[in-house]
């Protein structure tokens, strides 16, 4: 892996060096502490929670002429101490990112490879930039921008676990065997728009013993507004088709705005349903909304209870939430409430529960240290009801809280560009 990377940061320097093309050579490490007592779900009675660091360790290339454009993201992700100290193996390395684009004219591209897919507000297709290891996806995407305000992005991605004969079944450690989709996104003085279609597929095997892709569709839209002060958005989305033989039908939808006040502070309030199904309802009708691809742990509380990992397929939810922040020069801060409740029912044993399941309070605040460094702290805390602690089980009486300290520096080690 190292040879490698140092053979191809010298292939790409040289050839920048010879034709006077763009490349560029950047870095990334960001260790983070965490204190987790009682994260995704309710800590047991008298247990103890946990403490560690993790990192994230990149190195970025990047090159681009007039038709061409490369990018490449080595990564190394670990938690500190999960390697001896005398190790002379690690098998934390991986690409992250690593993918070609070819300009056809000024207003086409195709571009093909393991890459990053962002959308919108990241709900349905998102980078989990916090995770530490990211998401990204081998695709293609066939980009169209015909001006400055108008963009449609045509998307494919074909999934296997090798390079077999035979069509052996696929095992969706992806998450998905195929997706297809359109995405439009069009930007009208202060008023944008996008739509999205997207066609996701799992392959399993059916009653009857055949291999099977089932085809789910997730169509919606988005709209924001956006003018001096004051900024709004709003999105819609449904779900049908099946998914291993179950029919699909689900809902979800958003509102947010935001207002800021004088030069620092912003206030802001949302609402977003996510559709579920009753825990008694015995039918195999799939009807609690997915978020798929999105990166979740920027909704419904950063303790993830929601959506990172579990309650797929649950109750679904309700989220209220307000945000204070503040942002001075080198110094920013929120503090957002969640107040969550289960839009589906919820019981414990035959008797139906409240449907509210508990406030979140989440804080951070980051400081600037310097050009290429950042520091970001935050605390988070879950006051759960009877209900939470029915659907997830713990001791909703146990200080269920979430600390964390992250230093990211990301360093430009070198740039063509003048």
């Amino acid at each position: 892996m190292k040879k490698a990377i140092f053979l191809t940061a010298m292939v790409l320097l040289m050839a920048t060096s010879a034709l006077a093309q763009k490349f560029d050579l950047s870095a990334e490490i960001r260790p983070r502490y965490e204190n987790k007592h009682g994260y995704k779900t309710l800590l047991a009675t008298n247990a103890d929670g946990s403490n560690f660091v993790s990192q994230r360790t990149r190195l970025n290339v990047g090159f681009k002429n007039e038709k061409i454009q490369l990018f490449m993201s080595f990564q190394n992700v670990r938690v500190w101490g999960d390697v001896s100290t005398l190790s002379a193996a690690d098998n934390a390395n991986a690409f992250h990112q690593a993918w070609a684009q070819a300009s056809l004219s000024d207003k086409i591209s195709l571009k093909l490879g393991r890459q990053e897919i962002v959308y919108d507000d990241h709900r349905i297709f998102g980078s989990v930039g916090w995770a530490q290891q990211a998401r990204s996806h081998d695709a293609f995407i066939f980009k169209y921008l015909p001006n400055a305000t108008n963009r449609l992005d045509v998307g494919f991605a074909l999934n296997s676990d090798s390079q077999s004969g035979n069509d052996i079944l696929y095992s969706n450690v992806a998450g998905y065997k195929s997706f297809q989709y359109a995405w439009y996104h069009g930007k009208f003085d202060n008023f944008g728009l996008s739509v999205l279609l997207l066609n996701s597929g799992k392959e399993y095997v059916d009653t009857g013993g055949d291999q099977t892709v089932d085809y789910m569709q997730t169509i919606g839209t988005r709209a924001t507004y956006n003018k001096d002060k004051f900024k709004t958005n709003a999105a819609v989305y449904f779900q049908s088709g099946k998914a291993t033989n179950n029919s699909v039908g689900a809902l979800y939808y958003t509102g947010n705005i935001s207002y800021k006040v004088g030069d620092n502070f912003t206030v802001a309030a949302g609402l977003e349903y996510l559709s579920g199904k009753d825990q008694n309802d015995a039918s195999s009708d799939i009807k609690s909304f997915a978020p798929l691809f999105g990166t979740n742990h920027k909704f419904n509380g950063w303790m993830d209870y929601f959506y990172v990992g579990n309650h797929g397929g649950s109750v679904g939810l309700t989220d209220i939430n307000f945000t204070i922040a503040y942002k001075k020069d080198k110094f920013s801060a929120k503090l957002i409430p969640h107040f969550f409740s289960a839009p589906a029912a919820v019981y414990d044993g035959a008797t139906k529960m409240n449907a509210k399941l508990g406030t979140e309070i989440d804080f951070t605040a980051g400081y600037k240290i310097a050009k290429d460094i950042h520091l970001n702290v935050g605390y988070s805390k879950m006051l759960a009801t009877d209900t939470m602690q029915v659907l997830k089980g713990g001791d909703k009486n146990e200080n269920n809280s979430w600390g964390w300290i992250m230093f990211t520096f990301k360093p430009t080690l070198f740039s063509s560009a003048k």
